[in-house]
C-alpha cells in the first residue's frame, strides 16, 4: 500500500497538469506531447510505406493530393504546410491521418467517395482526429487505465510493442490490434471535419451522401474499420444538424474564391 501512494500521487498530478480541451470544448487528458506524438506518427507512417503497396497512378495521386492540400491549407497556422499524402493500393474503404502531418488514403475508398466533395468528407474527418489530439488522448487513457510506465516505454520506442503503438494510433486493422476511437471521438471528428471541408471550399452536404454510400456498401452496418463507430443514421442526423454552421463557412469560402478544382 505504501508503494501505491506515491504512484497514485504521480498519476493524479499528471492528470491535473495535462487537462486539455478539444476543438468542441470536450475535456481531455493528454499525457503525451505534440513532439512525442509526431515522432510516433512519423515512425508508424514509414512502417506502413515499407509494408504496403504505394499507388503509382499519377492521376489518382494528383486527385487525392489536391483534396488533401486544399483541406490542410485551411487549417490553423500551426497545422499548415508539409503534410505528407500517400495513396495505398488497398481494397478496403479506408483512410487515416496521423500526428506528424501524415495522410494515407486507400484506393478502395474511391469506390465509395464518388466525387471530390465526398472524399473531402473522409479526409476532413481523419484530419479532424489529428487536430483534436485523439491519438494522444487514447494513449493517455490507456496508460492511466492500468498499463502505466511499461506502456509509456513501449510507445516511446523502448519496447517491442510495435503493434500496440499502431493500434493506438488508429492503424490496428493493418497490424492485427484493433483499438478503435471511441464514439465521442468519432462524432467530434465528424463535426471538426465537416467544418474543415466547408472552409476549404467543399460542399458539406456531400457528407450525407458519403455516409449513405457507406451504408449501402456495408448493408446498413459500419465497415470493418468503423466497427465501433456511431450508426450511419446517427451520423447523418448529427451532420445535418452541423450544417447550420458548415453551410455559412462553405458560402464564405465560395465568396472568397476558394473553389478547389480536384478532378480524377
Amino acid at each position: 500500500m505504501t508503494m501505491l501512494k506515491p504512484i497514485l500521487a504521480i498519476v493524479l498530478a499528471s492528470l491535473l497538469v495535462s487537462c486539455a480541451e478539444s476543438p468542441t470544448g470536450r475535456r481531455q487528458v493528454l499525457l503525451f506531447s505534440d513532439g512525442e506524438m509526431s515522432q510516433m506518427g512519423g515512425t508508424a507512417f514509414d512502417e506502413m510505406k515499407k509494408k504496403m503497396t504505394i499507388s503509382k497512378d499519377s492521376a489518382t495521386n494528383r486527385y487525392v493530393s489536391c483534396i488533401a492540400d486544399a483541406i490542410t491549407a485551411s487549417l490553423p497556422a500551426e497545422w499548415r504546410g508539409s503534410w505528407e499524402v500517400v495513396v495505398f493500393e488497398e481494397k478496403s474503404a479506408n483512410a487515416f491521418a496521423l500526428p506528424g502531418k501524415k495522410i494515407g488514403v486507400h484506393t478502395g475508398i474511391l469506390q465509395v467517395a464518388k466525387n471530390a466533395d465526398q472524399l473531402a468528407t473522409v479526409i476532413g474527418h481523419e484530419v479532424g482526429h489529428v487536430l483534436a489530439h485523439h491519438s494522444a488522448e487514447r494513449m493517455s487513457l490507456q496508460s492511466v487505465a492500468g498499463t502505466g510506465t511499461q506502456l509509456i516505454g513501449v510507445l516511446l520506442g523502448e519496447g517491442a510493442g510495435k503493434e500496440t503503438v499502431m493500434g493506438l494510433l488508429g492503424l490496428g486493422t493493418q497490424y492485427g490490434v484493433v483499438l478503435p476511437y471511441g464514439r465521442a471521438q468519432e462524432s467530434e471528428a465528424d463535426i471538426v471535419g465537416l467544418d474543415l471541408m466547408a472552409k476549404s471550399g467543399f460542399n458539406p452536404e456531400a457528407s450525407v451522401a458519403l455516409w449513405q454510400n457507406m451504408g449501402a456498401l456495408s448493408q446498413g452496418q459500419p465497415p470493418e474499420f468503423m466497427s465501433t463507430h456511431p450508426s450511419h443514421e446517427s451520423r447523418i442526423k448529427d451532420l445535418q444538424k452541423q450544417m447550420l454552421t458548415a453551410k455559412p463557412l462553405y458560402q464564405k469560402a465560395q465568396a472568397n474564391g476558394i473553389r478547389p478544382s480536384c478532378k480524377r
